[in-house]
């Protein structure tokens, strides 16, 4: 057998080195929120985590004490070879972690319903509508009510809900900023929704978190949170730009598929009205208006199609 001593030392650099990790992780997107959202998701995750180890701790530490009382060199140790059942550890080993599954059961049926990603925030404050469309390999997002558009980037003042409406003009792709939390998928014909908001100032980043081809990794996009005068001034360099977001502009834009380098940051001062609507349109083979001459909505997702790592209010 190993002796105790020789065991510690073999065991201390992958503990120093699992810590390190652990430690390195603290200071990832979703365990630094910027906004509610963000925030709630931290809480569900830990919380969920804290729950399960109390069961998967006792576990391992009961596993490696039982292995060492009961190796063959210890002779004190009890044999009992006809011991088959007890009713005490029946009931621990079954109750505790039914408890556990249950109180993981609520709290995620209640943070699911709170959470919902198409369900607005409740704020004072007025929200802004951002439409984001995933192309082959960049973000191009309209902000109808200001009129102007952007590649790679979007500004957003603090404190304000930010309603997305999402969609995609290729393939599925997934829209996620991990600072503010909850991403939502992407899809060609298809409008989906998130509701943020950011609560802090800084320069936060968003990606593509589902796999769409050899440009994936450089679908990565620009996000500052900041003051409503600094959203102002940002909105005003944006609208500086000689750039007008129309049919023309937007076919030279998803001609360009480039999947060696990352797409620049781009503004638009202007953009063409309905362009949001009339991608839904085509990719539902253009039944925006029917026979009949009325207009027909779009395809939306009937359910959200998110992967929601949100807590509970």
């Amino acid at each position: 057998m190993i002796p105790l001593k020789t065991f510690g030392r073999v065991l201390r650099p992958g503990l120093a080195l699992l810590s390190t990790a652990l430690l390195a992780g603290c200071q990832s997107a979703l365990l630094a929120p910027k906004g509610q959202i963000g925030q709630d998701a931290k809480t569900l995750l830990i919380t969920s985590v804290v729950l399960m180890l109390l069961v998967v701790i006792p576990v391992i530490v009961m596993t490696i004490a039982f292995a060492w009382k009961y190796r063959a060199s210890n002779a004190k140790a009890r044999y009992e070879p006809e011991w088959s059942h007890s009713t005490a550890i029946e009931v621990v080993v079954w109750s505790i972690p039914c408890l556990i599954i249950l109180v993981l059961a609520v709290l995620t049926w209640r943070s699911s319903h709170a959470l919902d990603p198409y369900r607005p925030l409740e704020s004072e404050v007025k929200p802004i509508t951002i439409e984001a469309i995933s192309m082959d390999w960049k973000w191009l997002f309209i902000y109808p009510e200001e009129g102007v558009a952007t590649v790679n980037e979007i500004a957003v003042p603090i404190d304000t809900p930010l309603n997305f409406r999402i969609t995609s003009d290729t393939v599925m792709n997934s829209f996620f900023i991990p600072h503010l939390g909850t991403q939502i998928y992407a899809m060609a014909g298809m409008q989906t929704q998130v509701h943020l908001i950011a609560n802090e100032t800084g320069e936060l980043f968003g990606i593509s978190a589902n796999y769409s081809g050899h440009g994936f990794s450089k679908m990565g996009f620009a996000v500052h949170a900041t003051d409503n005068a600094g959203y102002q001034a940002w909105l005003q360099k944006v609208k500086a730009s000689p750039n007008r977001m129309d049919d023309a502009a937007y076919q030279a834009l998803a001609a360009n598929r480039n999947d060696k380098e990352q797409y620049p940051v781009t503004y638009f001062a202007s953009v063409q009205d309905g362009m949001f609507r009339a991608l839904l349109d085509r990719h539902m083979g253009g039944h925006g208006h029917g026979q009949d001459g009325h207009d027909h909505e779009a395809t939306t997702a009937a359910e959200p199609v998110a992967m929601c790592t949100s807590g509970d209010n």
